[in-house]
């Protein structure tokens, strides 16, 4: 590879941080990347908890969850910025009907890859009422990149990129997702240990 990222790239990919980034909530960190474009990229960081379940947030919101299965799902630290609003992620609803369909809340992005990212109230409303997306993942804040600045850290080797999979997105235990995503590249965490290779 030519190590040229500016023509690639990364949306519906997984930034899995190297060690030598320990940015505090970037270290060991996972990020999915919604959207990524000559002008930036944004995505959402997805395994780092906070203190709060989707109960506690929907308790805040004056919401009722009426949906046992998300209840106990821990919410996550998806970024440094907008800490103070909700991001969901979630299957895209108009991929099973028609690819044609508008989204179906008010303030949606459309991934390519078969998932979307909603900010507004209305997914909320219908995840209480049991209703919404079947899998979800909800974060406070999100992580972004101005224009060129995801491509230098790249270069500079802060990140290791690959395709995304839903199914470490959603299924799998928040706290072995890091490792997950190593294995998608058939890498393990020690080998990419700065000290890997010394005695």
């Amino acid at each position: 590879m030519s190590g040229d990222f500016a023509s690639t790239n990364l949306t519906h990919h997984f930034l899995i941080a190297m060690p030598g980034l320990e940015d505090g909530l970037f270290s060991k960190s996972v990020v999915y990347l919604c959207d990524h474009s000559p002008r930036g990229a944004l995505g959402l960081i997805i395994n780092k908890p906070s203190e709060i379940n989707l109960s506690d947030l929907f308790g805040k919101v004056d919401l009722s969850l009426q949906r046992a299965d998300l209840a106990a799902q821990a919410v996550l630290q998806g970024g440094p910025l907008h800490e103070e609003r909700g991001f969901v992620l979630h299957e895209a609803l108009s991929d099973a009907f028609d690819s044609t369909a508008a989204a179906p809340y008010a303030s949606s992005m459309v991934i390519p890859g078969g998932l979307a990212m909603t900010t507004s109230r209305d997914v909320l409303e219908a995840l209480a009422s049991g209703q919404g997306p079947s899998k979800v993942l909800v974060s406070l804040g999100y992580a972004s990149w101005g224009e060129g600045q995801l491509e230098s850290e790249l270069m500079r080797n802060s990140w290791l990129t690959v395709d995304a999979e839903k199914a470490i997105i959603f299924d799998t235990p928040v706290n072995q997702r890091y490792e997950r995503a190593l294995d998608l590249l058939g890498l393990k965490a020690w080998m990419i240990a700065p000290q890997a290779g010394h005695a």
